[in-house]
């Protein structure tokens, strides 16, 4: 049975997923919002490859980030972070243009962009805001 992540060409096209993620994130001063939220914690470079090691398995390919931490809890890993409609968005318009540009659009199976969408609006809490001086 072929997995979302094979549809959507293997490991490969991921990794090219998750880094023009990123490199918007890290690029674009629209996105500061949601790149801020990033600030805390072990960086950018760490978050890009757990991003990678999380979607793998998500997508139905290895499950790297369960082997290294055990665990998949979506709300457990964001749970220091407060998130708000707005960032959860932001982040899913993020992935919509990381998909786009790397011409996954026709490959993407709408039931993994839905799965997406319903994640990303689950981490949506009532955490105090920090900001960063950054």
């Amino acid at each position: 049975m072929q997995t979302a992540l094979d549809q959507i060409g293997g490991e490969d096209a991921l990794h090219r997923l998750v880094t023009r993620f990123y490199d918007l994130l890290e690029s674009d001063p629209a996105l500061h919002n949601l790149h801020r939220l990033h600030f805390r914690g072990h960086g950018m470079n760490h978050t890009r490859t757990e991003q990678f090691n999380f979607l793998s398995g998500f997508l139905g390919g290895r499950r790297y980030y369960h082997e290294k931490h055990g665990h998949m809890d979506l709300r457990e890993i964001h749970a220091h972070v407060p998130i708000r409609d707005a960032d959860a968005q932001m982040w899913l318009d993020t992935m919509d243009r990381a998909i786009t540009d790397t011409g996954l659009d026709a490959d993407m199976p709408d039931p993994v962009r839905a799965t997406l969408r319903r994640a990303a609006l689950m981490l949506v809490n009532d955490l105090p805001d920090w900001r960063t001086s950054t």
